[in-house]
């Protein structure tokens, strides 16, 4: 837990409660055994203190309820009191795994079902509340962050309707563009994101990396990812490198310009491991087109880092990719919901973010500055040059 003294310092600002929809159950559970743990280490003084009661708890996860009638209709309840707390509200809109019954018939639930699930719970919690706070790592409609021409702007206006049903903070990662924050800006906004993460897992898996500009380069698959990749690139010391897309603006295709090719901006990677960075893996097909280029210019091994990997149209590609040797590993976060099969992938690694998602809840419950946990460029140097002089280390 980073800067533990200043946690240690300041007073919780209600008794904590992490109330998780359906879609977020299994990375809740993780951010709830670090949130005991944490509790259970730390030398606070409210642990002791009548007046903190439930500081100290054995499970922060709220009893909830979102059942379904036989018409698909749904309603949600809380079956414990939540009066006075501090609510965390956990939801991954993007779990397509979760069903219900309308009239006879399976449905799987969408993004549109997962947010209304929320609001509803968020309904049912007003009035009663301390204060709402919402963890949506995968932001709502995020890819649908501006208007080009006569188009709705979902992910602004739910930031909006969200804030006006008394959301006083939102909590993201990776934003497809962050600037939909000023949608509602008289309440907090975090967008975090994973580098740390990311070259933590890289380095556990694997042995011989050499990062520094002479065997590494970092690479944005398009000019959308450029920051994140620039930012990456600096603390590890590499260079950057940046593909973008040539589109045929003649024709549409399912409502986008096709991509005609990727064309490399950078210097050269012969022999060089490259790590490509990106917010999210979708079908793939641009990911896996720019993977076979760097291989085409020699790459020595590429590392696909990306924070949500969706893998909307399955496996398939990438075990072919795998296969031709087009990339080495494919690096995801899980804050959205992981296909079972991607797990049994040997090209696959995981970036675990429940811990870093307990210190964020932890840290805002006690309303300490939050750059405790968003700065990572210190933790990334360390651990860097603990791998890199070969010392023992738990990764």
């Amino acid at each position: 837990m980073p800067n533990l003294r200043e946690l240690e310092a300041s007073i919780p600002v209600a008794p904590l409660k992490i109330v998780a929809t359906e879609s977020a159950a299994g990375l809740a559970d993780s951010v709830n055994r670090y949130m005991v743990e944490f509790r259970r280490t730390v030398n606070h003084r409210a642990k002791n203190d009548p007046a903190f009661q439930g500081y100290a708890e054995e499970n922060y996860l709220a009893d909830i309820a979102c059942p379904r009638f036989g018409s698909g209709e749904g309603k949600a309840l809380f079956r414990e009191s939540i009066r006075g707390k501090d609510l965390f509200f956990l939801v991954d809109v993007c779990n397509h795994s979760i069903t219900y019954k309308m009239n006879g018939y399976i449905n799987h639930k969408s993004p549109d079902d997962h947010y209304q699930d929320l609001k509803r719970l968020i309904a049912a919690a007003n009035g009663k509340a301390h204060r709402i706070n919402v963890i949506m790592p995968f932001l709502y409609e995020g890819r649908q962050h501006k208007r080009n021409g006569r188009e709705s702007l979902d992910c602004a206006y739910a930031i909006k309707e969200l804030s006006q049903m008394g959301v006083s903070n939102f909590v993201t990662f990776d934003a497809h563009d962050p600037r939909v924050q000023n949608a509602a800006p008289l309440s907090g906004f975090d967008n975090f994101i994973p580098p740390y993460q990311f070259i933590q897992a890289l380095l556990r898996t694997e042995e011989n990396l050499i990062i520094d500009k002479y065997h590494t380069i970092v690479i944005s698959p398009d000019e959308g990812a450029l920051d994140r990749a620039v930012y990456f690139a600096n603390v590890l010391g590499v260079d950057t490198g940046m593909f973008y897309k040539r589109r045929d603006y003649s024709t549409i295709i399912n409502g986008k310009n096709p991509i005609v090719a990727h064309e490399f901006l950078g210097d050269n990677i012969e022999g060089k491991d490259v790590i490509i960075i990106d917010d999210m893996i979708s079908s793939g097909g641009s990911m896996l087109d720019t993977a076979r280029q760097l291989k085409e210019m020699k790459a020595g091994r590429v590392f696909i880092c990306c924070t949500f990997g969706l893998f909307t149209d399955g496996l398939d590609a990438f075990d072919k990719a795998f296969e031709k040797g087009h990339f080495d590993k494919v690096v995801t976060t899980n804050l959205t919901y992981q296909l079972p099969e991607l797990r049994e992938r040997s090209y696959y690694v995981e970036a675990d973010m429940s811990k870093f998602l307990a210190s964020i809840i932890d840290f805002m419950n006690h309303d300490s500055s939050l750059a405790n946990v968003s700065t990572p460029t210190d933790k990334i140097h360390e651990i860097l040059r603990k791998y890199n002089s070969r010392e023992e280390y738990q990764l």
